[in-house]
């Protein structure tokens, strides 16, 4: 399961990277308040000015208010398709952590089955189906990978989230970690339309780099948190969405059997 520990890094990874952007150039605004062409009276753009979500900020100010604002929450929750260096494909994953290294969620290496994840204190927990457990041990022998589906598949395990092939997935589960380095430099990000997703009212931000182009969703009611990212670069394209902020992670130790993976050694 090495890839898993090493999937959960290149998940961090891939977040920081979407959240930060183009960190180069002057910040631009659309002129979001435009009245077209006719001349409203100075009392008529000021009311059509306090109407407007950001009134009199540019793309990079929003964002950076918005980095700020994320970065600070103690909880949220991450949903979304990242790609995975390792293997070249894509990672799907459903995960809530908090600062506290708390974690709970799931996920999925290129739609193979999937994989539960739980961090709480000291031990991750995870569980396995086998289409994950089948997808992950390409190049064992049938032998092998039929005794590690045998074994695991379907069943909880337990690690300490201190050992070594635990500590990716101990960082990926720590909010301060992934989201670490986002909110460092200033943003190139330009205004445009207004929208809702998930029923939030948002304000749509544009960044490019090259031909690397991210288009970033952000609340205008309540805190600026970033609501969903796209990406179309090249190197790292993909969605992730934000949500949950504040809310308690529910990462609670499985009932039942559990396998200790550290006895087995």
């Amino acid at each position: 399961m090495r890839r898993t520990t090493l999937a959960a890094l290149c998940i961090a990874a891939a977040t920081a990277t979407a959240l930060t952007g183009c960190q180069s150039g002057s910040d631009s605004s659309d002129g979001a308040s435009r009245t077209g062409g006719v001349s409203a009276s100075p009392a008529a753009k000021e009311k059509e000015k306090e109407k407007e979500p950001f009134a009199g900020l540019t793309g990079g100010q929003i964002a950076d208010r918005a980095l700020t604002a994320t970065t600070g929450a103690s909880s949220l929750r991450l949903k979304g398709d990242v790609p995975d260096e390792e293997s070249g494909g894509t990672i799907t994953l459903d995960v809530a952590l908090d600062k506290k290294g708390e974690c709970a969620g799931s996920l999925s290496m290129n739609g193979q089955g999937r994989a539960d994840l739980i961090k709480t204190g000291d031990t991750i927990y995870m569980k396995y189906d086998e289409a994950f457990l089948r997808a992950q041990s390409k190049g064992e022998s049938k032998d092998t990978t039929d005794a590690v589906v045998n074994m695991l598949a379907g069943k909880w395990t337990r690690t300490s989230a201190t050992g070594k092939d635990a500590m990716d997935i101990s960082g990926f589960c720590d909010l301060d970690t992934v989201l670490g380095g986002a909110d460092e430099g200033s943003s190139a990000a330009t205004r445009g339309r207004t929208t809702t997703v998930d029923g939030t009212p948002a304000i749509v931000l544009t960044e490019q780099d090259g031909k690397d182009r991210y288009t970033v969703y952000v609340a205008t009611q309540g805190e600026p948190y970033l609501l969903r990212i796209d990406s179309a670069s090249a190197g790292d394209p993909g969605t992730l969405a934000f949500s949950d902020y504040e809310k308690p992670v529910p990462a609670q130790k499985p009932s039942g059997t559990i396998l200790d993976l550290d006895e087995l050694g």
